[in-house]
């Protein structure tokens, strides 16, 4: 600790140093005519250029100085001289540190050893950093360092700021995707009187000028169905959604999901959607259809494999979706083995032990798992010709959950039985309230639809074979530091 200090106090000097001889440490404005990735492509000898970015490498050398300077595109080496830039410049150069952001005006060059350059005719001073990076700049492995101080993180490691740049450019081709179908983009509240549209305990907070309790929304379900009720046909949102829950490589308290809803439409069509949007989202990133995670191939070409909950739970567990909780459980216990903790007997509880046993099972290649219990699906229109089996569909990559979808129920006498039932079957969330005005727009008349909804956090874990799902997340909750 009095390392990083002394550290601390050496820079705060050479701070003082520069404001004695009048230069501002932290200036204003800075125009650039170019970035380092424009100046290196196509590099061409004797090019004017104005740059700025942090100073990663510092060399001196007597008479000639090198730096090697950083900004969000990459990094080139900067070849500073004193008849160049004037011994007062030159000898200013002292007052310089790794990490300090610097602008910089000169002419490319390439030099005897054949590094693509810029010669320095000029440089200012932009902001004076006071603290030093971690391992030398050699790269931030410490795991609580790096999701902590996330932007040490990004200057020290540029294979995570590639990671958040390619979240960005997947969002935007999401949003670019469903925009060209006829989708709109629609916003709805994450503030929210009661908690709903999905399993999960929800945080709770209390509002002051209305004197009532409100809650983090754990998904915007039911406010966009109501949207189709009042006549926009096709919408999505990619929200943010809180759940009070575990945390793992997994999961995070605070997390991203699209939410897609087409009136007329049914589960079948999100299945068609599902495919086409990440199939060719992953060939707008890669140009193939078969990338790599976490050292296994997974072949997103379409069409995708169906396979039947129904009929996987039934050869493997011998569970009907009709059995008591009883039953599933002496069925579930005979298969395992050993004891199986619940703690309360339910058959949705059962159930979640049957699921952990089955995404075990999944391959890496994406997989639509069909054919879910309807008593798991209270949102979830029922089959026509076997109402104990919900048109819905999760589906799977790399044997992990990314996404799930029904043919929205919208039947609102149906949809309110099957509320109650589930009050009384949630022992998750504690949840005992029914949202009775979604009901009521449920009464004036919802169009069929088919719902979709996939995990964005997950799907970049995907597409940029991260391994954890805070490796994604730019600022993923934490403890405070002690």
């Amino acid at each position: 600790m009095m390392e990083v200090d002394e550290n601390k106090s050496v820079r705060i000097k050479k701070l003082d140093a520069l404001k004695a001889k009048g230069v501002d440490a932290y200036a204003q404005r800075f125009i650039r005519s170019h970035s380092v990735a424009e100046i290196l492509k196509d590099f061409k000898e004797g090019v004017k250029v104005v740059t700025a970015g942090r100073i990663m490498a510092n060399r001196d050398q007597g008479k000639v100085h090198f730096m090697d300077l950083m900004d969000q595109t990459g990094r080139i080496q900067l070849f500073v001289k004193s008849d160049h830039i004037g011994p007062e410049a030159y000898e200013m150069l002292k007052c310089l540190d790794l990490g300090d952001i610097i602008g910089v005006e000169g002419e490319t060059f390439t030099t005897k050893m054949g590094q693509n350059s810029i010669r320095v005719a000029k440089y200012q001073v932009l902001s004076k950093s006071l603290q030093t990076m971690p391992e030398k700049w050699h790269g931030l492995k410490d795991v609580d360092i790096r999701y902590r101080q996330r932007y040490v993180d990004l200057i020290a490691n540029p294979e995570v700021r590639a990671v958040f740049i390619k979240r960005s450019h997947i969002i935007s081709y999401v949003r670019s995707f469903l925009d060209g179908k006829g989708f709109l983009e629609v916003e709805t509240p994450m503030l929210q009187p009661m908690a709903g549209g999905a399993r999960g305990k929800p945080f709770k907070s209390r509002h002051n000028a209305l004197d009532m309790d409100v809650f983090l929304r754990i998904a915007p379900e039911l406010y966009l169905k109501r949207l189709l009720v009042g006549g926009l046909e096709k919408v999505y949102e990619i929200n943010r959604n809180f759940r009070n829950e575990g945390i793992s490589t997994r999961h995070n308290p605070e997390f991203t999901m699209l939410e897609v809803y087409q009136s007329y439409g049914n589960f079948e069509d999100m299945m068609q959607l599902t495919e086409e949007l990440i199939s060719s989202l992953v060939y707008k990133i890669y140009g193939t259809y078969k990338i790599k995670y976490q050292g296994q191939e997974i072949d997103f070409t379409t069409p995708w494999e169906r396979r039947s909950f129904a009929k996987v739970v039934k050869e493997y567990f011998d569970i009907d979706p009709e059995d008591t909780a009883e039953a599933m459980l002496d069925k579930v216990k005979a298969k395992r083995h050993g004891s199986v903790k619940i703690e309360k007997l339910t058959r949705s509880a059962i159930m979640k032990i049957v699921e952990e046993v089955l995404d075990e099972k999944q391959t890496a290649n994406p997989v639509f798992m069909l054919d879910y219990f309807t008593f798991l699906s209270p949102l979830a229109k029922a089959k026509p010709d076997n109402p104990a089996v919900a048109q819905r569909f999760e589906f799977f990559i790399a044997g992990m959950e990314v996404g799930n979808a029904y043919s929205e129920l919208n039947d609102p006498q149906e949809q309110h039985k099957r509320l109650v039932a589930d009050l009384e079957d949630d022992v998750e969330t504690g949840n005992r309230v029914i949202d009775e005005d979604f009901v009521r727009a449920l009464e004036y008349g919802m169009p069929p639809a088919g719902g979709l909804g996939i995990g964005i956090d997950r799907l970049v874990m995907l597409l940029t074979d991260s391994a954890s799902i805070r490796d994604v997340i730019l600022f993923p909750l934490m403890k405070p530091e002690q």
